[in-house]
């Protein structure tokens, strides 16, 4: 009974041309986006550090610092499969507006070393939601050291901090405890103990993780949370935000209209939350960039016969994230692509899934094949 994990939807919404909406200022020159995955070394992490992923425009000086971490899935192996490059679209939105990302994968998820969050309480006995929470904001608070100590390009007197479902509620811990530079944190679908049926496996003691979090955080807040969210819905939404502000807790909440089949998702699609986040940040000046920059260029490889506009966007799209990445197509205007995936084989996997399911709502057509790869 714990919140889902955000992975790369079948739906192709966060791979749809936003940046082409957008103004977008040209890369100075000799300007290049850095994409580096490394060990973050973080207490209790043993043996292998937190798996980061590090993401900015390697311009001159110091940038402010933007942390990104995710949710957490109810399958057990879905959360050995995480990889910080899952988040790669939200990253590059961060990077593009002048901050340096690192996305964190907490904890005993993927293959980072150390326990769990969950673990420590909440839906578990012997726990507290509490507990849970300020556990996962201790790896984003060593994030921060870490690039006080290793990162000159970034500015930890500036930091922003943001996650969905699990990662939403480790910013409602981070900002009740903050780091020095921590100027706003965004939860998207914050949350613990839920089951995707709209149930709480606690009620009381969620609502009162929130309720202790506000007594103790100034920090300012959004809270995004989708009307047609099944982990989180708006009655709960509510209560955690009523909590939280009764005890003297600052945020602003947006309730976003539904969003595809489960509204939990809607930190994978960009286009839906950017004007959102853009106008909160504008809000405390902290948008380095007025203008954002374009996105990254995509190899030239020639676009697989067949496809359709969308289809087009798609795969350009496919082409700038990854890694461990596959496109699948039946050549008559069918896709689906994986992108970010723990390997290979899971990506060829998920693509093939997502283009027989868009075969079978077609109806007809030639059998997928997978006709891109990439590392």
């Amino acid at each position: 009974m714990l919140s889902h994990l955000w992975v790369v939807p079948a739906a192709l919404a966060f791979a749809l041309p936003l940046a082409a909406q957008e103004a977008a200022a040209p890369l100075p020159a000799g300007a290049r986006y850095i994409e580096r995955e490394f060990r973050l070394p973080a207490p209790e992490s043993f043996p292998n550090g937190l798996d980061a992923l590090e993401v900015y425009v390697d311009t001159p000086g110091k940038h402010p610092l933007a942390l990104l971490t995710h949710g957490t899935s109810d399958k057990p192996q879905e959360r050995m499969q995480l990889t910080p490059w899952s988040q790669l679209p939200q990253a590059l939105w961060f990077a593009r507006r002048g901050y340096v990302v690192l996305v964190i994968i907490r904890r005993g998820y993927g293959t980072s070393g150390g326990r769990q969050d969950g673990t420590y309480g909440g839906c578990r006995p012997g726990g507290s939601f509490q507990e849970a929470g300020e556990a996962a904001a201790d790896d984003l608070r060593a994030a921060v050291i870490y690039a006080e100590k290793q990162m000159p390009e970034a500015d930890i007197s500036e930091v922003v901090s943001a996650g969905v479902s699990t990662g939403g509620f480790t910013q409602v811990a981070l900002a009740a405890k903050p780091p020095a530079g921590l100027k706003a944190a965004i939860s998207f679908a914050g949350g613990r103990g839920g089951d995707g049926k709209g149930h709480l496996c606690d009620e009381s003691g969620v609502v009162g993780a929130f309720k202790s979090f506000g007594k103790h955080s100034r920090t300012p807040m959004l809270w995004i949370y989708s009307e047609n969210d099944k982990w989180f819905p708006p009655e709960y939404a509510k209560k955690f935000q009523a909590a939280y502000e009764g005890a003297g807790g600052t945020d602003e909440f947006v309730l976003a209209p539904p969003d595809g089949e489960d509204g939990h998702h809607l930190y994978g699609h960009v286009a839906a939350w950017s004007n959102t986040v853009d106008q909160f940040l504008s809000a405390h000046q902290l948008l380095p960039l007025a203008t954002p920059y374009p996105m990254p260029t995509p190899p030239p490889i020639a676009l697989p016969a067949g496809l359709s506009e969308r289809g087009q966007e798609a795969f350009h799209s496919f082409l700038i994230y990854g890694p461990n990445k596959a496109f699948a197509t039946n050549g008559e205007g069918v896709f689906g692509l994986a992108v970010g995936q723990f390997a290979q084989s899971l990506a060829d996997q998920r693509a093939m899934e997502n283009c027989d399911k868009a075969r079978a709502a077609k109806g007809s057509g030639s059998p997928c094949q997978i006709v891109s790869r990439g590392k």
